[in-house]
């Protein structure tokens, strides 16, 4: 199993991201898909996941902000990321929710 994540970066506070995560070995479609994070000297913390037939759910922090969504055709998963903030400095995670298959995360790094 693969998952390979892209798409983060440096960007000002009030700026936007879209991650994206590829992933392989897997049937993608029949698979509940997650975004985590982890902050320098933090745990790693769910930011949003996704079901099989789409169903969403957010961490408080982010709601209103960030979107999860996923293409079962191209076998990706996708988080967008609007207004960002310097709190969502991390490494962000993609990983196929109920089994421990994670990608090997992608920088998010917002200045004030």
């Amino acid at each position: 199993v693969q998952l390979q994540a892209s798409g983060g970066g440096l960007v000002q506070s009030g700026g936007s991201l879209r991650l994206s995560c590829a992933v392989s070995g897997i049937i993608f479609r029949l698979n509940s898909m997650g975004w985590y994070r982890q902050a320098p000297g933090k745990q790693r913390e769910m930011v949003a996941t996704i079901s099989r037939i789409g169903t969403t759910v957010y961490a408080d922090s982010v709601k209103g902000r960030f979107t999860i969504s996923r293409d079962n055709v191209r076998r990706t998963l996708y988080l967008q990321m609007n207004n960002l903030k310097p709190e969502d400095t991390a490494v962000y995670y993609c990983h196929v929710e109920g089994f421990n298959y994670w990608g090997q995360g992608t920088e998010v790094t917002v200045s004030s």
